[in-house]
């Protein structure tokens, strides 16, 4: 007696809502930090790729919390930093690496915004170009960011355990 082996036809299966909402996260997370770091190099209608830093010195030293080596370190760093793991994010390329330093990152942003606030500070957050912000308001904006930045995190993270399953 021969023994028939059935036929198993797999089926492509349906893309899961997950994965689209980790994809639009990831992606506009990431057009955020691009955009951040956009406007810190492109101002008044022309690139600043050599001084861009002065004037991003000058928003992170009016949260009165650094040393000034630091502040400039941090205003050459920065920019930098947000274009990249931006472009990381929206290419999706370390999703879980680049979306826990966004995290780590938008956690910092959020303790300098909240010393701000708590000391009355009028600053000139920095966060998109110039311009003086109320830290209240840019840190709830920054709460959704983070929350955001969490999810795709998670997702990151949870996705990648399924594949390696």
């Amino acid at each position: 007696m021969s023994q028939v082996t059935p036929i198993v036809i797999e089926r492509p299966r349906a893309p899961h809502k997950g994965r689209f909402f980790l994809l639009a996260g990831r992606i506009a997370l990431g057009l955020i930090f691009m955009y951040a770091a956009y406007a810190k190099l492109h101002y008044n209608g022309s690139w600043h790729l050599r001084d861009y830093y002065f004037l991003f010195a000058m928003g992170i030293d009016s949260y009165r919390m650094l040393p000034l080596s630091l502040v400039e370190w941090m205003a050459r760093v920065l920019p930098w930093l947000e274009l990249a793991l931006g472009g990381l994010l929206v290419i999706g390329v370390g999703v879980r690496w680049s979306g826990l330093a966004v995290t780590a990152l938008l956690v910092v942003f959020m303790i300098a915004l909240a010393h701000a606030a708590l000391g009355g500070l009028e600053i000139n957050c920095g966060c998109f170009g110039t311009g003086s912000v109320k830290p209240g308001r840019e840190l709830m904006l920054d709460g959704g960011l983070l929350a955001l930045a969490v999810a795709v995190t998670a997702g990151g993270f949870l996705s990648h355990r399924a594949v390696t399953s």
